[in-house]
Formats: structure tokens, sequence, C-alpha cells
């Protein structure tokens, strides 16, 4: 059956959604001529005329809709429209008929298990079920994917572009990383380092550190002279003093004095010989002299190339590479200045002393640290560079990395977990589908079954006798139904056999149209579907109707809810709409319950709001009329004697006069002695008018009096056969009480 109706953007409704949902066996909406009810009528009839409507079905098994309202008048009792016949079920081939009766309870066992199936795929709103734990599933895991983008949005979120507006994107993107990523796993400092750069402002490309030259420096410490003593030839005869002395650097000193005091002693101012003068020079030798000459070229050589190799280390620090280790360059140039200080000091005393063995402060180590520092940098700008020249492919790898990230640290438990559960639900969801499938085909099967059947069963003439006992037993003698020369279709004619349909007055045509759907509910235009299981819709169905007809339809209706309300019939719902008070009031009453309630029936208003269809729901029903407001008077026990007598005279009016057409001097008939009197009293009020000035007028009554013309009141009804009616209007307060006496 349908469980909810959405209706917007067509005749009166606007584009808000009005909705009926909650849908039960019966459902009754009111409203006034034009407030919307029909369009409702035709959405049931067929939703796929009106694609901005939704009709949701349970279970999703979509019965058979039939509906009376204008537009079934109108296709089957045009004046060029024909009457189709109904077939329906013949009772003579009783053993067809059982075969029917047993094939349709299979096929009604499958329908449930298919609605069943269809319950736990997509519970009762197309929203539960197996389908809707997925739809949470993945509406839990897409919140956690987004909370992991938020968290790295700040220094990450480029890497996501083109996903970071849309959950749903979002989400879909990790699971296609997931099956696809096959990026290494980096850390997120590192990550972050390589975004500021790849997603910052284009990068320029970087120019190399220059190269610093140690070679030259390092290589002096290792010259031969430092580790020789330079002194003057030993075979010289002065050699054997000075050698004594233990100092050539002492004679060496004083011999510059001795050439400037013109060969006279510096030290005791004695005149020396030539031959003295000869062996200073022979000490003093050409080899002397190149070793010192060596000594002083190394100083200077040394010297001039730490200066040089200092001077390259400031440059480079003063315009430093944002990828050098500057504090580190420092250090390592500090050290080395003190180094250099100290072999300069110690090539001075070379120099001056050479004699003396000198060992150079090694600057090796610096050396290697620079140019370690130097290469480690050069090294990182070649692979910026590089990435410069490749920043499109950078940024793609990056990008990888990054959902890798995601994927294998940040939801890598979250992803498990969803992947387990999703698998579950999916596989269950695989399964529910294939039996849905396996279960339609079968229904299909049975269907096809139960339609030869109906083919060898079937005939319009069952209706046709129907219908006419209908209308001679409600007084409709001037026309009747009858079989069309082709077999398969009906006409109307009168008594002469004239045709009928053309002369027919609007409340005749109202009430065979309805007769013809009434029947049409029990059969089928064709000669098979008559086992269909159906919902029905009413539409204003005492359109036009006498009163009397009205109670004729209305019981007609409610003889159907019977067999709904215990299954035994192929009517599954029934909607019921109209503008009638007093046919919403008759309809809606049930005899076993009094009146519907919330467990069977759903109550609803549609209003015109402005120029807008508006649709009510009430938990009960919500029409009270003036004349249920006068029976709510007759139920009291604290009523009030002087306001009885008109309050019964309404009622009486209202229902036997003004709806029901009835001859008081017939229903006083069946009554004698002093209860007749009270009858003819109570009818003679009604005679004198209902807008007399007996409406304001009130007889003292005696209370005694009261409880007499209440029991006359009731036996009015039971003695008409209306006991049903008054029951329903007394509702609870009604007592069972023994049948009056009637007149013979």
């Amino acid at each position: 059956m349908i469980e909810s109706i959405q209706i917007k953007g067509i005749a009166t409704y606007s584009d808000t959604s009005e909705h009926l949902s909650g849908l039960s066996k019966f459902n009754f909406l009111y409203g006034s001529n034009g407030s919307g009810k029909t369009t409702i009528s035709k959405v049931i009839a067929d939703a796929a005329q009106f694609p901005t409507c939704t009709v949701t079905w349970r279970g999703g098994t979509k019965l058979q809709a039939m509906v009376y309202n204008r537009n079934f008048i109108a296709k089957n009792f045009s004046p060029s429209a024909e009457i189709k016949g109904i077939f329906t079920l013949g009772e003579k081939n009783v053993d067809t008929i059982n075969k029917i009766a047993a094939a349709k309870i299979e096929l009604d066992t499958i329908t449930k298990r298919i609605e069943n199936l269809n319950l736990g795929l997509q519970g009762e709103d197309g929203t539960g079920g197996k389908k809707g734990e997925l739809a949470n599933l993945n509406e839990q895991f897409k919140n956690k994917c987004w909370a992991a983008y938020t968290k790295h949005k700040t220094k990450l979120a480029q890497a996501f572009e083109g996903y970071r507006n849309s959950k749903e994107s979002f989400r879909d993107r990790i699971l296609k990383e997931q099956a696809s990523n096959s990026s290494t796993l980096e850390p997120l400092p590192v990550l972050e380092k390589r975004a500021e750069t790849i997603f910052g402002p284009t990068p320029n490309v970087e120019p190399l550190v220059q190269s610093i030259d140690t070679e030259k420096a390092v290589a002096h410490e290792s010259d031969a002279i430092l580790k020789k003593r330079v002194i003057g030839e030993e075979d010289v005869d002065i050699a054997a003093m000075i050698k004594k002395l233990g100092n050539s650097d002492w004679v060496r000193e004083g011999r510059t004095f001795y050439e400037a005091n013109e060969a006279i002693c510096p030290f005791c101012q004695q005149s020396t010989t030539a031959a003295f003068a000869q062996s200073l020079n022979e000490y003093f030798n050409e080899t002397f002299v190149a070793d010192c000459k060596a000594i002083d070229d190394l100083a200077t050589n040394y010297t001039t190339d730490v200066e040089r190799l200092q001077q390259q280390i400031t440059s480079v620090l003063a315009t430093p590479s944002k990828f050098l280790d500057v504090d580190k360059l420092k250090a390592e140039k500090e050290l080395l200045d003190s180094k250099v200080t100290i072999n300069i000091q110690r090539l001075a005393l070379k120099k001056k002393e050479p004699s003396q063995i000198v060992e150079l402060e090694s600057i090796g180590n610096v050396a290697v640290a620079i140019n370690g520092l130097v290469d480690a940098a050069n090294a990182l700008i070649a692979a910026h560079n590089k990435m410069v020249a490749n920043l499109a492919q950078e940024r793609r790898e990056l990008t990888a990395q990054m959902w890798k990230y995601l994927l294998d640290v940040e939801l890598k438990t979250d992803f498990a977990d969803y992947d387990t559960a999703r698998n579950g639900l999916n596989k269950a969801i695989a399964d529910m589908t294939a039996k849905i499938g396996i279960a339609t085909t079968e229904k299909g099967t049975k269907a096809a079954e139960i339609r030869a059947f109906e083919k060898d069963t079937t005939s319009i003439q069952p209706t046709i006798d129907e219908i006419n006992a209908l209308l001679l037993s409600f007084g409709f003698h001037s026309f009747r139904l009858a079989k069309a020369d082709n077999g398969t279709s009906y006409k109307l004619i009168r008594q002469d056999g004239a045709d009928a349909k053309e002369t027919l007055s609007e409340g005749e045509m109202s009430f065979i149209t309805f007769l013809y759907f009434y029947h049409l509910l029990k059969g089928s235009e064709s000669d098979t579907g008559m086992t269909a299981d159906r919902v029905v819709v009413f539409d204003d169905p005492v359109s036009s109707l006498d009163s009397d007809i009205l109670f004729i339809v209305g019981s007609l209706i409610k003889g159907l809810f019977r067999n709904v309300r215990y299954g035994t019939g192929h009517i599954k719902q029934v909607f019921v709409l109209t503008h009638n008070v007093y046919f919403h009031k008759e309809v809606t009453f049930n005899p076993k319950h009094r009146h519907y309630g919330q467990n069977d029936a759903t109550f609803w208003i549609v209003r015109k709001a402005g120029l807008k269809s508006k649709i009510e729901q009430h938990s009960t029903n919500p029409i009270k009329t003036s004349y249920e407001l006068l029976w709510g008077e007759v139920k009291k026990n604290d009523r009030t004697n002087l306001s009885i007598q008109n309050t019964l005279r309404r009622i009486l009016e209202n229902y036997f006069k003004i709806l029901g057409g009835w001859d008081s001097d017939a229903i006083c008939a069946l009554f004698e002695g002093q209860e007749k009197l009270v009858c003819n009293s109570l009818f003679s009020w009604i005679n004198d008018g209902s807008h007399s000035a007996l409406d304001d007028v009130y007889a003292s009554t005696d209370p005694s009096m009261v409880d007499g013309y209440l029991k006359v009141f009731r036996a009015i009804f039971e003695k008409t056969k209306h006991l049903e009616h008054y029951k329903m209007m007394m509702g609870d307060a009604f007592v069972e009480a023994p049948a009056l006496k009637q007149s013979a």
C-alpha cells in the first residue's frame, strides 16, 4: 500500500512540498471544492505524469491504483466513450476458481517476501534498511575524512584543490586514492616544508653556492722545510764553535751586525781577519740561503692562500643561500681563523729561527667540513632547481604523498573499520537484491498463471445483473444496463430499449458511474487482472446525488471497508476525499469502534490558503458539525430540560426530513398509544418550520417527561431501521435496551 505522498509544483500546490505520511488502510481527506483534493487523486492514479510529485509504496510493491474522480467519469461515460465491460470470475467453474484462489495465496506470499526484502533493503521510507545503514556508514566516514582535511587544511590545503568545498567529493577521492595510491609515505614535517615551496609562489632557479678552494692552503702544511733544521756548512773551521754554541740562528743574526760594522766584531769590538769573514761566508753558503728563501716563500704563500680562503668564505656568508647551513659555516670559519693565526705565528718563528722544527695546525678537517656544507647546500639547490624545472610533476608527486599520509596515518584505523563494515553491508545488499530478483521472477510467473486461469472463467454478464438489481432496489426503474452488440461492452437503455446514455439526469449519471466503478473494483476491464491487489480512491463520490442516495453510496463504501479491515479481498487501502460534511461523517463511522481512530485511519484537511493548497494532518476526525453538537446535548447527563425538546426536534429534522426525505406521518404510524402522541408532538414541531419562532421557544418540561421523549426519540431510529446511526452518534453513551413494540 501507499506509505506517503509528496505533492508540489502542480495545480494549486506551491513548490514547497505538501506531505501525506504515515498513511494507513483508511485515509479520509476533507476539503471544500477547489481546495486541491482532486489533484491528490490524480497523483495517486498516475504519479509518473507528475515528475515533481512522489508516491512511496510499502516495500516498493506498487499496487493497481483505481481512482473514482472526474477523469474516470469523463473517460468511461462521455458521449463518445464506450462503456467497457467489467469481467468478473464466474461461479460455475469451481475448480478453476479454487486454483485461482490457491495461486493468489502463493502470489501474496511471494509479494510479501519481496516487500520484506525491500523493507530490509531500504526500510519503510526508502532511507532505512541495509541501504540506510550503508548511507549512515558513508556519512560517518565522510565526516571523519573531512575532519582529517580540516586538521591539515592550513598547511596542506592546496594539495586538496578541487575537493575542499564538498565533503562527498573529498570522501570519494579518499576511496579512489586507497585503491590506487602507491606513493611513498613521508613524515608530515617534510610534506609541510615541501608544500611551502611547491605550493607557494612560483619558485625561482637558485644559484649554486660558490665552491671554496682549500687544497692550496692545506697543501702548505706538508712542506718539508717546516721540519728541516736550516744550519750552515759543518766543514768550515768555525762550524765547531757554532755547533758548540748550539745556536746558528744567533750567529746568523749577529752576522748582519758584523757586516754593518766593517768586519769589526759587534760583541768584542776587535778587528777580525779576512779568514774569519771567509769562514762566515762559507758557513752560511748558498744552500743555507736557499732554505731560508724557501721558508720566506712558504710564509708568504701560506698567508696569501689562507687569506684567499678566508675571503671566499666571507663572500659566501655575505650573501648566503637559503639552502646553506650558515650557522655551521660561521662556526667552521671561526675555527679556521684561529688555526690560521697560530700557523702564521709559527711560520714567522721559522723565518726567524730556521733551525727550529715547526708543525702547523692542520686545517684539513675544517676544510672538509666547509666543503661538506657547501656540497650539501648545492645538492639541495640542485634538487630545488630540478623541482622548478619540473614543477607540475613535483606538485603531482607531493599531492599524492599528502593523500597517502591521510590514508596511512590519519585515517588508517577509521578506513579499516569502514572497509570491513562496508564490505559486509554491500554483500548483504547484493544478496537481498538477488533474492528480490528471483522472487520478482517467481511473482511474474505466478501472475501469468493466474491470468491464464482467469481467461477460462470470466464474464461481463454477472456485473450487468448485479448493477441492474441495485438500480431496481434503489428505485431507478427508467433505465438499466445491457450488453452491447460486440459482447464485451455495456450500453444504457430505457425500458423500451432506446439509448439512455445522453438523457440521464445528473443524479442518475452520478449514481450509475459510481455503481460501475464499485463493481469494477471486484473485476477488470479485460478478461484478466480481476484478482490484482488494489488501492482505491473515492474523490467526491456523492457529488450531485440526492440525500437518500448519499447514504446508499456511503453504505456501499463502508461495505468495502470490512474486506479491507479483515484482509479478505483484493483492496488493500482506501482513500476517501469529499467536501460533503454529512457524507464524511457517515463514511468515517465505524460500527464496531464507533469512530476510526489513530491506529486504523488517518485524517486530513485540505485547505486553500490564499491561492495555494495546504494539507493538514489530524490525529482524530477533525470534522465537527452543528448536527453532532446537537447529539452532544442529548448524551449529556446534566442536559438542560428547557432545551431538550428543541434539540430532539432539530436532530429529527436534519436526519429524516432534510437528508432522508422521510414522511413524518409514516414514522408516527409505527407507534401506538402514548408513544405515538409523543412522536406526533416531536414531528409537529418540525412541521411548524425549522426557522419559525419556535426556534427560540422552550416549553417548560417536567423532568419525568424528558425520559419519555428520549425513549421515543431512540425508538424512532430503531423502528425506521436507522439504529446504527443512533449508535454512531451516541457513541459511548449508547446502551443496549429492549426493542420497542412495533404496531401491527
